[in-house]
Formats: C-alpha cells, structure tokens, sequence
C-alpha cells in the first residue's frame, strides 16, 4: 500500500505539471491530443491511489467499505475515461480569424 501512495503522489504531480504547462510524459507525447483531459485524468487516477492507501493506514477517518470502493471506483473510472479522451478526440486547430461577410 505503500507503493500506492508513492504512485499516487507522483500522478499528482505528473497531472499538475501537464495542467499547468501542457507538458506530457516523452512515451505518451506523440499519442496525447488534448493535454488538459490528459492531465485531469492523471490527477483523478493520482487521487484515488492516494486516498485508498490513505484510508487503508488509517491517516483519514474511517468510512464504510462501500463509500470506499464505490469513491475509489468512480475517481478511477472518471480517470481513465479522461485519459481515454485525451487520447482519441482530435486535435483542436484554431482558424484564422477572418473578417464577417459584410465589414
């Protein structure tokens, strides 16, 4: 469970440096066509590492097995399908500005 914590402390900071710069790791660069997507889905997959070995020591309050498995499953799940997105929606082109018809 160690080994969760440090996994998900890293996703965090891999997530919040792809927020904030746009940056992405070498082995995903050429695949990642929405970098923002990219980097909340690292950062909701960072979290729900981070809080399952956080309530598994017993550094948070306890909760119930439920709130925990069905939490740790929708941060997960959410995740992975933003990564997913991050990956298959095309890339965003921004037109040249061009005047409106009749100015």
């Amino acid at each position: 469970m160690a080994a969760n914590a440090l996994l998900g402390v890293l996703a965090i900071a891999l997530g919040t440096v792809t927020l904030r710069t746009g940056w992405v790791l070498p082995t995903a660069r050429r695949h990642v066509t929405r970098p923002r997507f990219h980097g909340v889905g690292v950062l909701l997959i960072g979290a729900s590492l981070l809080l399952q070995s956080l309530l598994h020591f017993e550094v948070l309050p306890s909760v119930s097995w439920e709130a925990r498995f069905y939490g740790g499953n929708a941060l997960l799940l959410g995740g992975m399908l933003l990564l997913l997105l991050g990956y298959v929606l095309p890339l965003r082109r921004t037109e040249p500005h061009t005047r409106p018809p009749g100015l």
